[in-house]
């Protein structure tokens, strides 16, 4: 079995694994993950470094497609330069699904680049595209994180004629 078919039938048995009465909404989302979803959103003046440091451990790490993960000051850098790319930038918590210590969310992220995006250029369209993020907290603050986004789909969005 490939490791993504591994990856999703652990989070297959996670998701069913979840008692209904730990899925939901904002109101069952981890303070540490509520905080961490404010730093994705841009915002004029935010301090994003500052979010993510209360929200993450000192040694937390950001893993995406083929086990590629950057470290916290890798993926704060990640950020602040996604936020120049895309100044209104929105990250939604859509749903949330609870299980011990990890918290898996189905976000959708959407947002008008201000210039070429992507390989894309500038044309003035927006984009929205899913994301879905499995983290794991240890002592209230998200210790790893493991996350993939359809950027695809947000250049295909970009690209319409």
């Amino acid at each position: 079995m490939t490791r993504t078919l591994v990856a999703c039938a652990a989070l297959a048995a996670l998701v069913l694994a979840t008692p209904a009465s730990a899925q939901g909404g904002a109101d069952t989302v981890p303070a540490s993950v509520a905080l961490f979803y404010d730093a994705l959103n841009a915002a004029p003046g935010k301090d994003v470094s500052g979010l993510l440091m209360r929200a993450t451990a000192p040694e937390w790490v950001s893993c995406g497609g083929n086990d590629v993960c950057g470290s916290r000051e890798q993926v704060i850098a990640a950020i602040a330069g996604r936020h120049g790319a895309v100044p209104d930038l929105r990250w939604e918590i859509k749903e949330v699904l609870v299980s011990g210590q990890r918290v898996v969310v189905r976000g959708e992220a959407s947002g008008t680049p201000a210039g070429d995006f992507l390989g894309v250029p500038h044309g003035g369209k927006s984009f929205k595209l899913m994301s879905i993020d499995v983290h794991t907290i240890e002592a209230g603050r998200i210790a790893r994180s493991y996350h993939v986004e359809d950027w695809i789909g947000a250049v295909r969005q970009l690209s319409v004629w």
